[in-house]
């Protein structure tokens, strides 16, 4: 197929197009650079640098099999104080791609949504079903855009699969995790390693889990990619289907602290701080309907691999 992968030179859309490439689609990635890297672009890629909004038209008017939307904003603490950024750049920028799919006759989307779509859960694991009750306006906005799918996809047709996100992490090969601005907790306890930073503060250890800390669901990045390359199979016109990736197993903050010690051999200091608001004690996925529906099941599931993949290439870009 004819891919357009917004949003491809950034971590998990060059894991993904890189796995399009690999696996012979013809794969066209566009990224403004905003927050991506032009050598994130795997070879055998088309790359254009371009505002998604104004290039999506355009682009689209070439004649494309599909889409794959990973082009967000998504810095959850900046989404609360510039909430415009997050509605423009991601709600906006949206509807413009969508619109552009419909003048066009583009017929299936793959949508990069997220698990703060739930805000605080009732019950984990979390299941498609939950509430969704986004306590941040990142959250909020990747919400908006799963409406507004939903509605494009019984309007007009589209066959539209939604996959929310947990904790990604990990790498493949020379694919990996390199913000400006680092909040996930797997590459900020590497940058300790590393020596770049002199210790991580963990944030609470009075939570009601089995050592006090946070527990979230941890998924490698290639994983991830597997389920995109699922999802555009089984996309089915006027439909939107929604999934959560994750791999129904947490790991605490003190185990990735100390998985992270044990992969590095650095002591990587560590001391406490007080809990952030709004952070709940455990965020789990139930991926089971993904298991079912898409035929996707993770296979990089142990913590110390997931942490090795992020390392090597941590290491490789120092």
């Amino acid at each position: 197929m004819k891919l357009l992968v917004t949003g491809g030179a950034g971590y998990v859309g060059s894991v993904c197009a890189a796995r399009l490439v690999e696996t012979g689609h013809d794969v066209v990635v566009v990224d403004d650079l905003t927050t991506g890297h032009a050598d994130a672009v795997p070879e055998g890629a088309r790359f254009v640098e371009a505002d998604i909004a104004e290039a999506a038209a355009p682009l689209l008017a070439e004649g494309f099999d599909g889409v794959l939307h990973f082009a967000a904003k998504s810095l959850v603490g900046e989404s609360m104080v510039d909430p415009s950024k997050y509605w423009s750049g991601n709600v906006l920028t949206s509807l413009r791609l969508l619109d552009a799919m419909r003048d066009t006759g583009t017929p299936r989307l793959v949508f990069s949504s997220t698990a703060a779509t739930y805000g605080e859960p009732e019950v984990v694991p979390i299941v498609e079903t939950a509430p969704t009750r986004p306590t941040n306006t990142y959250g909020a906005s990747k919400l908006a855009i799963d409406h507004a799918i939903t509605s494009y996809a019984k309007a007009h047709g589209l066959a539209a699969v939604s996959l929310r996100y947990f904790n990604v992490a990990g790498a493949y090969g020379r694919f990996g995790e390199r913000h400006t601005t680092e909040t996930h907790l797997i590459p900020i306890v590497l940058q300790v390693a590393l020596g770049t930073r002199d210790k991580i503060s963990i944030y609470g250890e009075d939570y009601p889990t089995a050592d006090g800390t946070c527990v979230r669901d941890y998924i490698h990045v290639a994983d991830l990619a597997e389920a995109h390359l699922l999802a555009l199979e089984h996309a089915a016109k006027g439909e939107h289907q929604i999934y959560n990736l994750g791999t129904g197993t947490g790991f605490s903050n003190r185990e990735v602290v100390q998985a992270c010690r044990e992969v590095t051999g650095h002591e990587i200091p560590a001391d406490f701080a007080p809990r952030r608001a709004g952070d709940p004690a455990v965020l789990v996925a139930s991926a089971e309907a993904a298991t079912e529906h898409l035929g996707w099941t993770p296979e990089r599931t142990d913590l110390r691999t997931i942490v090795a993949d992020a390392w090597e290439f941590t290491r490789s870009r120092a």
